[in-house]
């Protein structure tokens, strides 16, 4: 699915009238309103850069995104992709709003920048891919790419590539730690209260069975 929206809005894009519409639904830039930013962000992930080829994208849209189902879970990779494609979003408004001045700024004409596209969620997924299957040199070496990434071309999406990597890693530990305490803590809830039944049930069972006014010891 996610292969197939990406060519379709690249198809429409190209189209007459098309960029004018994938713009309206799917495009993201650091000088739109938050809330509209935070509706249009699902959509962009699908939205190729014009300037790209498309393949690439779907290329690596659909290696990474088929293993990520089989090893994450479908969920899981709708959480992880649009997680760290919204993180990256909102980096870049924090960047703009801050200014050049800092280390992680950006000038005002970088607000007016299209940012779409699944490369953030790709290399998310990649993390959590990595992480969950203790492909340890495969995890450092897409950070390290990702970093290497950032600092020779300081640019936008190398700062975003960053922020989704340690998004990715934030999530990863977060499911590796916390993913099964609920469910356990349910299941000992659950089985205290099947212990504390059965033993309500068995001390009125032996109150019936006492005449009356004997005293239970």
């Amino acid at each position: 699915m996610a292969t197939f929206l990406i060519l379709l809005f690249s198809i429409v894009q190209h189209l007459p009238g098309g960029e004018r519409f994938v713009n309206h639904i799917g495009v993201v830039r650091a000088s739109l309103p938050l809330d509209l930013s935070l509706l249009r962000t699902p959509l962009s992930l699908y939205v190729p850069a014009l300037d790209l080829p498309v393949w690439g994208a779907l290329a690596q849209v659909f290696v990474v995104f088929a293993i990520a189902e089989v090893v994450l879970g479908r969920r899981m990779t709708l959480v992880v992709a649009y997680a760290c494609t919204l993180a990256g979003t909102l980096f870049a408004r924090v960047g703009v709003a801050i200014g050049p001045g800092h280390l992680f700024g950006f000038p005002k004409w970088v607000a007016y920048v299209r940012d779409t596209g699944p490369s953030a969620a790709v290399v998310a997924l990649a993390i959590c891919i990595a992480f969950r299957t203790r492909a340890w040199f495969t995890a450092t070496l897409v950070v390290v790419l990702m970093v290497g990434e950032a600092v020779v071309l300081p640019n936008l999406a190398g700062l975003e590539h960053v922020v989704a990597v340690i998004t990715a890693l934030l999530i990863a530990v977060s499911v590796e730690v916390f993913g099964d305490f609920w469910p356990r803590v349910l299941a000992g809830v659950g089985a205290a209260t099947s212990v504390a039944t059965v033993a309500s049930l068995e001390v009125a069972k032996e109150a019936r069975r006492r005449p009356a006014g004997a005293v239970i010891p």
